[in-house]
């Protein structure tokens, strides 16, 4: 017949896939922020320290921390006697009123002692973006999924170096013919850092724009193949297209820095001094010369920077090869519909088991 202790049981299932919207009557005031009570009620604890000031005393800060504590914690005592809790007990649900105390309390207290409104926008600005983060990364499961992910590392890294291997005589050519070309190194050898993180980024946004506009199609696919019922809600596919990104990013990501190492490798065996001084490229601000069998190597900083430039390129390219190129496609693919015709099973058993529960 079923017990509610199954009912939990594939919740707990749902949770570790990075799947948590599956559950039904999900509710951010129950399942999202009351599993981040620790590091609100640590950040909220910290932000007492709102109530202190650089000019005052060791003895005044004491007495304006312990006085920014009293008022933060009998506020959130108040609340709870007006949810008819106990004072001193943690939030079980967290609702607009708790949100709005946790936002904007701690940002009144640095107005008491100086009237800093540029501390009070900080404090306010942060603490909602902290809610807000709570709410995506425990509310999607990205933390379930990227723990699925670094689990299954190893067997994610046999299939990406298997496609980084059929991926590469259609890389390879171009890529070393960039990888020796002058005006490549010019580029990336001269950028700052920080722009190479940031082209790091935008070809990271870009191809998550990529997958998101195509997931949507290949959902509907996969869906019609398991034959899912009842169909998943709109909230539940975003859920599951996360899901879906996350995994291809740590095949991308395993697929890239295979480039960039190769590169790297390849770079200190051919790239030696003298072409850096004929191609009047600097080597940057560190460079190491190892030996290997009686010849000497060079690791640049410049090299580093152009094997990370093709290594961007070639995240990219394996990121919309995984859903336009039809071999890439369809092994990506098939284990993924694997994956979700179990999920799938074991919601339709799940929503099947919590009717007979609550219809008893």
């Amino acid at each position: 017949m079923g017990t509610p202790r199954e009912l939990v049981r594939y919740e707990q299932r749902f949770r570790r896939a990075g799947l948590p919207l599956f559950i039904e009557d999900f509710s951010p005031t129950h399942d999202i922020f009351n599993r981040a009570a620790p590091l609100l009620t640590l950040v909220f604890l910290v932000e007492m320290l709102g109530a202190t000031s650089l000019k005052w005393h060791w003895w005044q800060n004491v007495l304006g921390a312990a006085a920014g504590l009293i008022i933060l914690v009998g506020a959130f005592g108040l609340l709870n006697l007006y949810r008819r809790r106990p004072f001193w007990s943690l939030p079980t649900r967290f609702g607009l009123p708790e949100l709005a105390v946790f936002v904007l309390l701690p940002a009144l207290l640095p107005l008491v002692p100086e009237k800093q409104w540029h501390q009070f926008l900080g404090i306010a600005i942060g603490n909602l973006l902290l809610v807000g983060a709570v709410y995506v990364v425990v509310g999607y499961g990205l933390i379930a999924t990227l723990y699925w992910s670094v689990r299954r590392i190893v067997g994610e890294l046999g299939n990406s170096l298997a496609s980084l291997v059929r991926a590469l005589p259609l890389l390879l050519v171009f890529s070393l013919v960039l990888f020796i070309n002058t005006e490549m190194w010019q580029v990336f050898a001269g950028m700052p850092v920080v722009f190479i993180v940031l082209s790091v980024l935008a070809f990271t946004l870009l191809s998550t724009l990529f997958l998101m506009v195509r997931l949507p199609k290949e959902l509907d696919a996969i869906e019609d193949d398991v034959k899912s019922d009842p169909p998943l809600r709109r909230v539940q596919r975003l859920n599951l297209s996360v899901n879906l990104v996350i995994r291809q990013w740590v095949q991308a990501l395993v697929v890239s820095t295979g480039v960039g190492l190769f590169f790297i490798a390849f770079g200190m065996l051919s790239i030696s001094a003298d072409i850096y001084s004929k191609w009047g490229i600097e080597p940057g601000s560190w460079s190491v010369s190892p030996g290997l069998l009686g010849h000497k190597l060079l690791l640049t900083a410049s090299l580093v920077k152009v094997a990370i430039g093709i290594a961007n390129f070639t995240g990219l390219y394996y990121s919309i090869a995984l859903l336009t190129d039809s071999s890439y496609r369809e092994e990506f693919l098939d284990n993924v519909s694997t994956e979700l015709r179990d999920l799938f099973t074991a919601r339709a058993s799940y929503l099947a088991l919590r009717d007979r529960l609550f219809t008893e």
